[in-house]
C-alpha cells in the first residue's frame, strides 16, 4: 500500500513540471489528502433481535368487559326474541278474538277508518314515544359520556397526587404511610360504583385518606401537596354528580307504557282488514307485527341499559377497572 502510494505520488511530481502554480498547489494538496485517508471499512449494523414474547393472560378488566358485553347482550336479545315469537303466535288469535268479540261490520268500518280515527290515534302516540325515547337516549347517552370524562379527570388527577407524594416523601417514614392512603382512598371511594353517590358524598369517613395525606404533607402550613388534593375533590364530586340517576324509574314505566299503546291498534286494524282481505294475510301481517314488536322492546331495553349506572355494556365498570388496575400497579411498583 506504501509503494502504490509511493509511485503515484512520483507520477504527480513529474506531471507538476508541466503545470502552473495554483494548478501545482492544488494538485499537491489533493494528492496529500488521498494519501492520508483511512482504508475503507465496512460497517456492520446491529440489527435487532425479535425476541418470541408469551401472550399475556387475559387481565381482571379484560374478563369484567367480556362477562358485561354477554350479559347485556342476553338482556337485550332474550327478551326481544322471547316478545316477537309470543307476538308471532297471538297475532292470529288476538285477530280471530277481537272479530268474534266486536263483529265483522264494526270491524270493517274501523278498518276502513272513514274518519281517520285510527290514524290520528297512531299518529300522536307515535309521536309523544318518538319525543320522550329520543330524549331519553339523547340524555343518558350525554351522562355517560360525562361520567367517562369526570373518571379520566379524576384518575389523572389521582396519579399526580402520586407523583407529587412520591418527591415529597420518598425517603421519609411517612412515604409508607401517603401510599396506604391512596390505596384507601381506590378502595374505599373510587372503587365503590355499587353505592348511590348522594349516599358517598355525603358520609364521611372517621380516617379521610386525602386529610391524612395533607397532614402527613404539610408542616404548619399547607404544602404543594394541598391543591392537588382540593383538586382532586372537585374530580370526585364531578364524578359522583355525573353518576347519580337523574331519571326516575316512573319515566321508563312510561315510555313501555306509550310502546304498548302504539302496538295495540295493530291487532284491531288487522282484524278488520282479515274479514274482507282473507285469513291468509294475518301470516304476513303477524311476522311483520312480531318484529315490530322485537325492535320496540329492544330499542327500550338499550335505553334502559345507558340508564343504569354499572352493571353493563355500556356502563363504566371496564374502563374503570382497567383505569384502577392501571393505578394499583403503580402503587405496588413504588412500593417496591
Amino acid at each position: 500500500w506504501v509503494s502504490a502510494r509511493c509511485a503515484s505520488s512520483h507520477t504527480a511530481a513529474e506531471q507538476a513540471k508541466n503545470m502552473p502554480r495554483r494548478r501545482l498547489a492544488l494538485a499537491l494538496l489533493l494528492q496529500a489528502a488521498a494519501a492520508f485517508r483511512p482504508p475503507p471499512t465496512r460497517l456492520k449494523l446491529a440489527l435487532p433481535r425479535r425476541h418470541a414474547t408469551a401472550i399475556a393472560p387475559p387481565s381482571d378488566a379484560d374478563k369484567l368487559a367480556r362477562d358485561r358485553l354477554i350479559k347485556t347482550s342476553v338482556v337485550l336479545l332474550v327478551p326481544s326474541l322471547a316478545v316477537g315469537a309470543i307476538s308471532l303466535v297471538a297475532f292470529p288469535a288476538l285477530c280471530r278474538g277481537m272479530r268474534s268479540a266486536f263483529g265483522v261490520a264494526t270491524l270493517a268500518v274501523l278498518s276502513g277508518d272513514q274518519g281517520q280515527f285510527i290514524q290520528n290515534f297512531l299518529s300522536v302516540i307515535g309521536i309523544l314515544f318518538s319525543l320522550l325515547i329520543g330524549n331519553t337516549y339523547a340524555f343518558c347517552y350525554n351522562q355517560q359520556v360525562m361520567v367517562y370524562m369526570a373518571l379520566f379527570e379524576e384518575v389523572s388527577v389521582a396519579k399526580a397526587l402520586l407523583e407529587q407524594a412520591t418527591l415529597v416523601c420518598q425517603g421519609r417514614p411517612s412515604y409508607a404511610g401517603v401510599l396506604d392512603d391512596v390505596q384507601r382512598y381506590v378502595d374505599r371511594d373510587l372503587k365503590r360504583a355499587d353505592l348511590s353517590p348522594a349516599v358517598l358524598l355525603s358520609t364521611r369517613p372517621r380516617d379521610d385518606p386525602l386529610e391524612a395525606i395533607m397532614w402527613q404533607t404539610s408542616v404548619g402550613t399547607p404544602g404543594a401537596i394541598y391543591d392537588t388534593v382540593r383538586w382532586l375533590r372537585r374530580a370526585r364530586g364531578e364524578r359522583l354528580g355525573a353518576m347519580q340517576r337523574k331519571l326516575p324509574p316512573l319515566h321508563f314505566a312510561l315510555l313501555f307504557l306509550l310502546g304498548i299503546l302504539e302496538v295495540c291498534a295493530f291487532p284491531l286494524l288487522s282484524a278488520g282488514a282479515a274479514t274482507t282481505v282473507g285469513a291468509g294475510a294475518l301470516r304476513v301481517e303477524a311476522a311483520m307485527f312480531a318484529l315490530m314488536t322485537a325492535a320496540l322492546t329492544l330499542t327500550l331495553g338499550v335505553v334502559v341499559q345507558l340508564w343504569r349506572p354499572r352493571g353493563s355494556a355500556y356502563s363504566v365498570d371496564a374502563a374503570l377497572a382497567v383505569m384502577v388496575e392501571g393505578l394499583e400497579d403503580e402503587l405496588s411498583a413504588r412500593r417496591a
